[in-house]
């Protein structure tokens, strides 16, 4: 689900109203979103890079971090979320899209060559633009986050946006090889051919992940101009010559791929809700795109379509019983204008949401408006119940009685660093089964927790202030990577419990496992007894030497107990001594 950032008070400004946060978040979840977080650039820097010092100079002004459904690329910026919101207040009607009829067509040939890596193009013309820095930087960070979601992170769709006024049309779409292309990147001055550009970039921070979309093809993706100018080289960046600015009046706008439907739900999301910005709003210039067979295609579509669905089945879907009139109203609140006709509704999809392609998604959006906390709840029209799955209810029980027996229980989250599981353990992340996040957004959420151990002993650290001893207990799944699994890793339900006080006080560990063994109806192992649980003596870097014991049940280890040693309370802050038991709870279900 992407996240977007926009600003409190501009955001406020183009809503026409003020709300408090509660009344904004109450607002973002009858419309089905997600007031995620409210911060600051500045509280956003320090936490994803930890350095107080570098994010000193950052703007202090109030962001809403606001949850997208991942389906709704029309409200991935503020001019959408913004239009949005109003039609769903009732403000404002759903905007009306039109072309304009220029005396000539910008037009975009595609050569056969590009059959090789990208053979789709899509263009559209935004003319008279406005931009100010708010609706510039809108621009910018709308064409990231589609490059993120529909456009999978570029190998789908690149979006390229040019300066009309700085270049010429007709533009021609090729692929060549690499040593031919010849250009200055965006914000550079030095020329670069194809094989240079890819050493260049090799280190960026950004466009590094895009490299090897192209880079081992024989030919590259290039745009030109009628004078050859280089206008990009998708998907790794555009050139210098036409980049658009806040002084930029009409933007070409280019779309190339590898799956065209994807490319005309791109281009149709960037002119419907930049056209906003136009001198004449909600309209846009076609292009014709030459294909490589000589047809010629017109593009943005805009298509509108219309679905007709059950009045009668649609309340039965959701749960309600509303007229026909009430729910042509909710569906237009939700940007699908829509008619009574008979007992019928008939809907019309507009060019923005293209996440609506069944049926089914109108009955989501009916739902939505009238509201889920409004559905009365009622039993299944079937005999068959369902029951509780085995492991939570095992889980529901010992949680109850550790509490019972003067736990704490903490809920601590599932990611961490990989300090947290690994140096701050005396372990080598290396050698630990863990599962890593690949674009870790902070230095906190960087790999899944292989143990619970981590997230206590930083409850333990929050709350020092409080009298000895601290008795914290969790259960909850750890992640372990597993090559054996269809998905490379595997969850594991596990209870964990630590003991902190002036000793370590390793019985009261051991008490709370022989308290949970007997609750789950397993005997201590003796001569005399086959089946049931003891401890074996071991050694674990992260628990004080000859303090540590492995647990065994049916001859298999399940967990440890022990002390922890020294140096790890150390790299946790902690002063004062800790007694841990932690094990997996899945061979008692």
């Amino acid at each position: 689900m992407p996240t977007i950032g926009v600003k409190r008070d501009l955001l406020f400004e183009a809503l026409g109203k003020k709300y408090t946060d509660d009344e904004f978040q109450e607002l973002c979840f009858a419309f089905g979103l997600e007031l995620d977080e409210v911060t600051t650039e500045k509280q956003m820097l320090t936490k994803e890079q930890g350095d107080v010092a570098a994010a000193a100079d950052a703007s202090e002004e109030i962001i809403y971090r606001i949850d997208i459904p991942a389906n709704r690329y029309d409200l991935l910026c503020l001019e959408g979320l913004v239009t949005g919101l109003l039609v769903f207040q009732g403000k404002v009607k759903p905007p009306k899209f039109e072309f304009l009829a220029p005396a000539q067509r910008q037009v975009l040939k595609i050569d056969p060559s590009t059959a090789q890596i990208r053979p789709h193009a899509v263009a559209a013309v935004l003319r008279n633009v406005t931009f100010t820095q708010e609706s510039y930087t809108s621009f910018i960070d709308l064409q990231d986050k589609l490059h993120q979601n529909i456009c999978r992170k570029r190998t789908l769709v690149a979006i390229g946006t040019h300066d009309l006024d700085t270049i010429k049309g007709p533009f021609s779409y090729e692929a060549l090889a690499p040593e031919q292309i010849k250009f200055v990147p965006l914000n550079q001055t030095q020329e670069l051919n194809g094989i240079q550009l890819m050493d260049f970039y090799a280190t960026h921070a950004q466009l590094k992940q895009y490299l090897p979309i192209i880079r081992d093809s024989p030919v590259y993706p290039v745009i030109y101009d009628a004078n050859r100018v280089l206008l990009s080289l998708p998907p790794i960046i555009k050139g210098d010559h036409s980049k658009i600015s806040l002084k930029t009046k009409n933007v070409f706008i280019e779309c190339t791929a590898t799956d065209l439907t994807k490319a005309k739900v791109v281009l149709d999301t960037i002119v419907c809700l930049f056209s906003e910005h136009c001198a004449k709003k909600f309209t846009v210039e076609p292009c014709d795109v030459v294909q490589p067979d000589g047809s010629v295609v017109s593009y943005p579509e805009l298509a509108v379509r219309e679905e007709r669905i059950s009045v009668k089945r649609a309340n039965a879907y959701i749960g309600i019983d509303e007229p026909a009139s009430k729910l042509a109203d909710m569906l237009t609140r939700m940007y699908l204008e829509a008619r009574v006709d008979g007992d019928s509704l008939v809907v019309k999809i507009p060019p923005t949401r293209h996440d609506v392609i069944h049926a089914c998604d109108v009955y989501e959006d009916i739902a939505i408006a009238f509201g889920y906390n409004n559905i009365k709840k009622s039993l299944p029209a079937f005999m068959q119940i369902a029951k509780q799955f085995p492991l939570n209810k095992l889980t529901e029980q010992l949680r109850e009685q550790v509490a019972q027996a003067g736990f704490t229980e903490a809920l601590t989250f599932t990611l961490c660093s990989r300090d947290d599981i690994g140096r701050k353990l005396n372990k080598t992340i290396e050698s630990l089964p863990a599962v890593h996040i690949g674009n870790p957004k902070t230095l906190e959420f960087q790999v899944v927790r292989t143990t619970l151990l981590p997230g206590l002993l930083k409850t333990l650290v929050a709350n020092r202030k409080m009298p000895l001893p601290l008795k914290l207990f969790e259960i909850s799944d750890a992640v372990v990577a597993d090559e054996k699994t269809e998905v490379g890793a595997r969850n594991e339900r596990r209870l964990c419990a630590v003991n902190c006080n002036k000793t370590a006080g390793f019985e009261v560990v051991h008490g709370l496992l022989d308290r949970a063994m007997q609750l789950l109806s397993v005997p201590w192992k003796t001569a005399n007894v086959d089946q049931g649980y003891y401890l074996e003596s071991t050694e674990d870097a992260s628990y004080f030497p000859g303090r540590c014991a492995n647990i065994m049940y049916d001859n298999v280890v399940i967990g440890k107990i022990g002390v922890l040693h020294p140096t790890v309370l150390q790299a946790f802050e902690l002063t004062t001594p800790c007694s841990v038991v932690e094990f997996t709870i899945e061979p008692f279900v």
